[in-house]
């Protein structure tokens, strides 16, 4: 007896069913097999290609201007300080500028009680008088003396003493002058004036005390701001050098001072005069530059950063100090030739300033020279410009780039 017919189609759909899964069961594991295995080996050639490349920065070697300075710490003072003070005693009767502002030389800063002083010159004004008086009465009396010992009527002891008289008298007249004067100064101290033009500090004494030439205090600090000091200290050695490039100090050396807090220029000065010793216990030399400080930027008691220029080296090879490492026999760079192998290849550096070297040996310009990366490198290593630039940049620094000269 025959299954039926829906019952046959039944059993062959899962025949074939059974079929397909045995089939991938077998195929599908070696498939995948494969398929990993040519990732895998793919992974591996990648790998192996970028372990064969060093990534480096690059710069190239210019032709440049490049300043040679050097770099202290230096205080900022006022070029002239004064601390007010009374010359005479007295009740302070007022105080005639405000703290913090701006005063010219000769300026009325304060006053001192006038009136004792005053009375004190019309005494010696009056005791001048007097004698004054006497004096002329006595020099009379002489001129009548020598005319009557001239028909001697009189003895000459009498002419003599008058003459003696008028003398006196002439010695007093001179001492009563020098006491008018002496009061004079006095009441003009009791006006004080400014030395200098500068600005006015804190108030040290108010008004309606009473000053003396005792007083150490004051009454107000002048601190003259426009041309201002920067002091700073250099090492016996730099010393040395800048005596010989000024001449002995007659010749103006360019002076800079920077802000400590983010780099900027405050204000470019000179440097104007050298201590007359070495402080033998720092071995270091004190210096002073002159600032006109014209936009107040700098301010005493301020620390800044000082740059002083000594030289400037014209039309020099000049490459990145970063460039530059140091091996057992001296100085080399890594140079990357057009091929992308670096080479190493020893110079010879004349001086480094801030980022820049100055190669005296060794670097021609154009060359490119690796800049970071060294550490992963080895002669005839195969580089990777980071960036996907092929030169970098130049030198940089503090330096003036320019063209090399025709011969």
């Amino acid at each position: 007896m025959k299954p039926p017919k829906r019952l046959r189609i039944v059993l062959i759909v899962l025949a074939l069913s059974a079929v397909t899964l045995g089939a991938w069961s077998i195929f599908a594991p070696r498939q995948t097999a494969q398929f990993a295995e040519a990732m895998g080996a793919q992974s591996r050639k990648t790998g192996k290609a970028d372990k064969a490349s060093v990534p480096v920065n690059v710069a190239r070697a210019t032709y440049q201007d490049v300043p040679v300075a050097i770099a202290a710490l230096g205080a900022v003072q006022a070029w002239q300080s004064d601390l007010i003070r009374t010359q005479v005693n007295g009740k302070l009767l007022k105080v005639n500028v405000a703290e913090g502002a701006f005063v010219k030389a000769g300026q009325l800063l304060a006053q001192v009680d006038p009136a004792p002083y005053r009375a004190a010159l019309l005494q010696a004004q009056g005791a001048l008088a007097r004698d004054s008086a006497l004096l002329a009465n006595a020099q009379l009396d002489l001129k009548r003396y020598e005319q009557l010992a001239q028909t001697h009527s009189i003895a000459q002891q009498q002419v003599d003493t008058q003459g003696a008289v008028v003398k006196q008298d002439e010695g007093l007249v001179e001492l009563d002058q020098g006491q008018v004067a002496a009061a004079q100064v006095n009441l003009d101290y009791c006006n004080i004036t400014s030395p200098v033009t500068g600005r006015v500090g804190v108030r040290l004494t108010d008004a309606g005390n009473l000053v003396s030439t005792t007083d150490t205090v004051g009454i107000i600090v002048v601190n003259q701001l426009s041309p201002i000091a920067v002091t700073f200290t250099v090492p016996e050695g730099d010393f040395q050098r800048l005596l010989t490039l000024t001449e002995g100090f007659r010749k103006p050396l360019v002076t800079q001072a920077f802000s400590q807090e983010n780099g900027t220029l405050l204000d470019t000065g000179v440097l104007t005069v050298a201590d007359n010793k070495v402080d033998q216990a720092t071995g270091t030399v004190q210096l002073k530059a002159k600032f006109n400080n014209s936009h107040q930027n700098l301010w005493p008691g301020q620390f800044v950063n000082v740059r002083l220029t000594v030289q400037t080296l014209e039309h020099v090879i000049s490459i990145p100090a970063a460039a530059v490492n140091e091996g057992p026999q001296g100085a080399f760079t890594y140079v990357v030739g057009p091929d992308r192998k670096a080479k190493m290849r020893p110079i010879k550096v004349q001086v480094t300033q801030d980022a820049v070297a100055v190669i005296q040996d060794g670097i021609k310009e154009g060359d490119t020279v690796v800049t970071d990366g060294q550490v992963s490198l080895a002669p005839g290593s195969t580089v990777a410009v980071r960036g996907g630039g092929g030169g970098g940049g130049d030198a940089g620094g503090h330096a003036h780039a320019r063209k090399p000269q025709t011969p």
